[in-house]
């Protein structure tokens, strides 16, 4: 194969330099393509399974949420809101468990019951889950509860586990149904309190929620926007591009067209059919998988003809190296191989293969 390249060695480093920058401009766009590629299809994930956003559901979200820092920003002003409530909740049950724990009946109550020791052998049996008030002290002064409802459940389990596991006419027995009635008696004064709390809890979860799913909404939609607005500026880019790569190029000339045109002679079919969707790229007009193909190399322009050299210099490289190792692998089986190929060469053969049909690809350069 004839050098494709021109003969001018000023001529040649001219335009090594002018295709490395027009390849380092494509390398940038690659980039920015594939992270363009990968946010986009963040977006079609995230709309595939919440469906397509409405205008007027957009210009609702562009309406109530200017910004997400600013949503982030109420939901940590309710969630304070919620914790200082809760606080005043929980001081206000502490006033109703100092008034249990001071009672004079309350001491059998204030420490773990040592079944071992007091020969309750049975003890872990009958009762499931032990508790007691002073366990339930120690956990409220150090943050361990997060409602009134669970410290109230756990003072009424020390009464209910009393009440259980001895006999009616036990002291502890009534000692525990006594403290359980006042606990239950105080209980239902706080209990409104409690419950209006928990459903504004509730009520505000619900619209953090809600918050949260439109503020995503509304990234998303933000995001598809500028999406498509850096897709439309990469593709202008990309014309300017393409443009400029067509005033660079010179004129090809009639030997390199003809170099051109016995290289690709020399391609296989699989990169031939890519070198005729080159041509047919630039003119849509040229059928590239038709059955016959004639490919006129006088009557394609500059900027196609230099992509089909790069093409085709690249082309050939892989084909040759492909070739060269192929034939490094010959040699180690030579021997078997020429054994078995002269066997099948003299066994008559019992069927005749039907040729398939085949494309023929016409390439004149004059």
């Amino acid at each position: 194969m004839e050098p494709m390249s021109s003969s001018n060695p000023d001529s040649r480093s001219a335009g090594a330099a002018e295709v490395e920058g027009f390849q380092q401009s494509v390398d940038e766009i690659s980039a920015k393509v594939n992270t363009l590629e990968k946010r986009v299809n963040e977006v079609e994930q995230y709309y595939l399974t919440k469906g397509s956003p409405t205008s007027s559901k957009e210009k609702e979200r562009e309406k109530h949420f200017n910004t997400i820092k600013k949503q982030q920003q109420d939901a940590s002003r309710r969630r304070a809101a919620a914790a200082k409530r809760m606080r005043d909740l929980l001081n206000k049950f502490s006033v109703l468990f100092k008034q249990i724990i001071q009672h004079k009946w309350s001491w059998p109550f204030m420490s773990p019951v040592d079944a071992r020791s007091l020969g309750l052998h049975d003890y872990h049996q009958v009762i499931e889950k032990p508790m007691d008030l002073g366990t339930v002290q120690s956990k409220m002064e150090t943050g361990g509860y997060t409602s009134v409802r669970e410290i109230y459940a756990d003072v009424r389990l020390v009464f209910k586990n009393a009440i259980k596991y001895n006999d009616e006419k036990d002291d502890v027995h009534v000692m525990a149904q006594t403290l359980l009635e006042k606990l239950e008696e105080k209980w239902l004064q706080l209990l409104p309190k409690v419950v209006e709390e928990e459903k504004r809890q509730a009520d505000e979860e619900a619209e953090a929620w809600v918050d949260i799913k439109h503020a995503e909404e509304f990234a998303y939609a933000s995001m598809a926007k500028d999406l498509s607005s850096e897709l439309v500026d990469i593709d202008v880019y990309l014309k300017d591009l393409k443009k400029l790569v067509v005033q660079k190029c010179r004129k090809m000339s009639f030997d390199d067209k003809r170099r051109l045109g016995t290289a690709l002679t020399q391609l296989s079919p699989e990169d031939l059919s890519k070198a005729l969707e080159i041509v047919a790229q630039d003119n849509p007009e040229f059928q590239a998988t038709a059955q016959e193909v004639d490919l006129d190399i006088d009557t394609q322009s500059d900027y196609t003809l230099w992509r089909l050299k790069v093409f085709v210099k690249d082309a050939l490289k892989v084909k040759a190296q492909a070739a060269a190792l192929a034939a490094a692998q010959v040699p180690e089986a030579m021997g078997g191989n020429k054994v078995a190929t002269s066997k099948r060469n003299r066994e008559p053969s019992d069927a005749v293969a039907k040729p398939a049909p085949k494309r023929t690809k016409k390439i004149s350069a004059m």
